[in-house]
């Protein structure tokens, strides 16, 4: 019962988070065909951070996934959020609308990933590491499945769009096939009190410190490494090979990522999260100093390198999310859980946004550079984390 329900909600998060980055998947034949700006690309994609920061608060203040079953709440947000990215379909692209539609898109997932979570959280108590780096694996992975799907859709964008819409309804109703654990408990509700001890707590205020220096560099990396990609493998080889060989290289960069969460997790439960964090903050960094260095070189080399990245920048994230867990009082652990995703995804609004335009100032190398930054703050914070314990 654990391994088939752990497993269809798995499927279910795959399914219903190709939602999250599609725009980006499709962004060069959506510029093609309507000359999208800098500014108006962006907006498309940080859209969905904004509207998950959104609704993961509205969800936690209202209580929804603790006041009903949760799989009724993934549900209903998956296939909501499959319903409004269709609209897509008939909204252009260029207008204030379409980015709306991605708001409503992010502020649905908020119930999607975050409840994924709390089911499968339910099913352990000791191997928790590793039920929650499978669930983020399957995100991980869900976030990739747009890259693959535009590559099978060649230029028609919207056969993408409607892929991914009709998967996340799918997804939602296969939620309903996933039982609760026995462990599944109700979290507390949004506690505002929560924010003192954020800062108060050194443990939860180190773990949250060493999110952000994650989230800085996780979203901004996965939202453009299609652009990153095709910007240098253009240096070297035509137009049109780079661009698909961009997209393929997008889907597997994110992908690989959700196969070694699943490992790290396992690994976590034995020789510590925050060593396990810290270890992938250290080679996610390097690789991002890595990309810079060999941007425009062979395209095997920055292939192999980019590979490392997408297999770093994600195994961290549940590993920090459970550190703020150990740390927090029992009764504040729902409320600081809300408290550090909001944060973490603000960021990602600002990182999401500036890094296509500090591209096109500065060129890709010093943005790769830039994004090194997050997974230094990050280690200093794990090393602390280490020493407290």
């Amino acid at each position: 019962m654990k391994t088939r329900s752990i497993l269809l909600l798995m499927i279910a998060e795959i399914c219903a988070m190709s939602l999250w980055f599609v725009s980006a998947a499709v962004l060069p034949s959506m510029v093609a065909e309507y000359g999208l700006s800098s500014g108006q690309q962006a907006a498309l994609s940080s859209g969905v951070q904004g509207g998950f920061v959104l609704g993961a608060l509205a969800l936690a203040i209202s209580g929804l996934p603790d006041r009903f079953d949760p799989r009724w709440v993934f549900a209903a947000c998956a296939v909501l959020a499959g319903l409004i990215n269709a609209a897509l379909l008939i909204v252009p692209p260029d207008t204030v609308s379409a980015v709306m539609l991605r708001v409503a898109t992010g502020a649905l997932l908020a119930g999607v990933y975050p409840v994924g979570m709390k089911i499968a959280v339910g099913w352990g108590s000791h191997d928790r590491g590793f039920l929650v780096g499978a669930l983020v694996g399957s995100v991980a992975l869900g976030s990739a499945s747009p890259h693959l799907l535009a590559l099978g859709g060649g230029t028609d964008w919207r056969l993408t769009i409607g892929l991914a819409s009709a998967l996340a309804v799918g997804g939602g109703l296969l939620a309903f096939g996933a039982k609760l654990g026995p462990h599944h408990v109700k979290a507390s509700a949004f506690n505002p009190r929560a924010i003192g001890t954020a800062w108060t707590n050194k443990g939860v205020r180190l773990a949250i410190l060493g999110y952000l220096g994650h989230m800085w560099e996780l979203y901004a990396m996965w939202a453009w490494i299609g652009l990153i990609a095709a910007a240098s493998f253009t240096l070297t080889m035509p137009d049109g090979d780079a661009e698909r060989l961009a997209t393929l290289t997008a889907f597997l960069v994110i992908a690989v990522g959700a196969v070694i969460c699943v490992p790290t997790g396992w690994l976590a439960d034995r020789v510590g999260k925050a060593q396990v964090a810290a270890g992938a903050m250290v080679i996610s960094g390097g690789s991002a100093l890595l990309a810079a260095l060999t941007f425009g070189g062979p395209v095997w080399l920055v292939l192999l390198v980019l590979l490392l990245w997408g297999a770093s920048v994600i195994p961290d994230s549940p590993q920090l999310s459970a550190l703020v867990a150990d740390h927090a009082p029992a009764d504040q652990t729902g409320s600081l859980l809300t408290f550090q995703t909001a944060l973490g995804f603000g960021l990602t609004m600002v990182t999401v946004q500036a890094t296509p335009v500090l591209a096109g100032l500065w060129g890709w190398q010093p943005v790769l550079v830039l994004m090194a930054l997050g997974p230094v703050v990050g280690v200093a914070a794990m090393r602390g984390l280490i020493r407290l314990a």
